[in-house]
């Protein structure tokens, strides 16, 4: 499976920055859905109401996907990859 991947920082509520990616099926080009995926797991860091938009998150580019992170797109839509202050 090809996924597009779209790199994203986030200020949290304590003013650190989130940084990690969404990825998506590559055929996904709509922003607004890539940006409520986002909103989906801020909300489940405890981090709803921050700003998620194009400033926040851009698309970085097309892989393929690892069999454990394919699942996860076939039953969320996406799969979040944490890289920093995620917790």
């Amino acid at each position: 499976m090809e996924v597009a991947v779209w790199d994203t920082y986030v200020t949290k509520k304590d003013g650190r920055i989130m940084h990690f990616d969404i990825i998506v099926p590559s055929n996904v080009k709509d922003e607004n859905i890539i940006y409520n995926f986002g909103k989906e797991y801020l909300k489940s860091k405890n981090q709803e109401g921050q700003a998620l938009t194009a400033s926040e998150c851009k698309f970085c580019h097309v892989q393929s996907i690892k069999p454990k992170r394919e699942e996860e797109i076939k039953q969320k839509g996406y799969s979040i990859y944490e890289m920093e202050n995620c917790d």
